[in-house]
């Protein structure tokens, strides 16, 4: 492994031009509905990209297991093999379904660590439970009712539970937590895929209107959503599901050996991390690639939890 440091600063805009070209590989598969086409544009380009890095980086979240995946695969090496030792989170396209038929908030997604410093969390379900920045630690907790999160963040918050909005991923599963939550007076946005973004939206609230996220998702995502609330601040909670053995032996794969372990932001990404995210279709976080005669324009939120910048990038190229 790689003795250099993490150049967080010089590889944040390396980082931006990842995502960057992953999110103008799949513009052309917007509302084309070929989910899987999307995805394998934004891989490609995303992979392409990543090697071009003076990084020894290896993908500890990635498109699934080896023999899943053909590119970016959980444990693939990417970079050039000079430079800092790094861990990899990405989404190459966070939302395959939402680009198919240009529906709001699909991104393309990139994370980067030391190396060690993210968990290798293994695909399966996660529990989750987000809030934004500016509350005392543990105001809410996964041990607490559904009901009792909505009752406690109120109260933090100076207000009613009618004014705090929830963000849930619109699933048959959560069919008993959207009841709580709506038997507590509060608002729900419902989104139908992308939990990244769902979980980013409360760390800007007075912009997006969520208060809070909660509800289960993807493990990988969820690490992926840890890494940009290091950045942006707010408290992120997730205990992995697990539904049958194979599942569990993900788990052990990974080097999990507590299973009922609830993991906290910090747990989930221990060190500094730089986060980018380009916007695919319009959303709430960043715009969707524009198209012009000779010309595609995309928007970039590129961020670093050590000094807590957000940069947002717009990025004009010829095409």
């Amino acid at each position: 492994m790689s003795k250099v440091d993490f150049q967080d600063r010089l590889l944040s805009l390396g980082l931006a031009r990842v995502s960057e070209a992953a999110a103008l590989a799949s513009a052309k598969l917007i509302g084309r509905g070929d989910e899987k086409a999307a995805d394998q544009a934004a891989v490609n380009a995303m992979r392409e990209q990543l090697n071009m890095l003076d990084i020894a980086g290896v993908v500890v979240i990635g498109e699934g297991e080896r023999d899943e995946a053909p590119m970016l695969y959980i444990g693939e090496e990417v970079g050039s093999g000079e430079g800092p030792g790094v861990d990899i989170a990405l989404d190459p396209l966070e939302g395959t379904t939402l680009t198919a038929k240009d529906m709001p908030n699909a991104l393309t997604v990139i994370a980067m660590g030391p190396r060690g410093s993210m968990l290798h969390a293994p695909d399966v379900y996660m529990d989750k439970l987000a809030i934004g920045p500016g509350y005392a630690t543990d105001v809410v907790t996964l041990d607490m009712s559904v009901k009792e999160r909505v009752a406690a963040l109120a109260k933090a918050k100076g207000c009613t539970a009618e004014n705090i909005t929830v963000c849930v991923l619109e699933r048959p599963r959560h069919e008993q937590v959207i009841e709580d939550i709506r038997s507590t007076g509060a608002a729900i946005r419902l989104i139908t895929d992308g939990d990244v973004a769902g979980v980013m939206h409360c760390a800007e609230a007075a912009i997006t209107g969520i208060d809070m996220y909660m509800g289960e998702g993807g493990a990988p995502e969820g690490v992926l959503a840890a890494s940009a609330l290091k950045c942006m601040g707010g408290q992120m909670y997730g205990r992995l599901l697990f539904r049958n053995d194979d599942e569990r032996g993900r788990a052990a794969k990974a080097g999990i050996i507590d299973l009922d372990r609830i993991y906290a932001r910090d747990d989930m990404v221990t060190q500094d991390v730089i986060f980018a995210a380009t916007g695919v279709t319009d959303g709430s976080i960043v715009s969707g690639i524009k198209r012009e005669v000779g010309f595609m324009t995309t928007e970039t939120i590129l961020m670093r939890s050590k000094t807590g910048s957000v940069r947002r990038m717009i990025y004009r190229n010829p095409v």
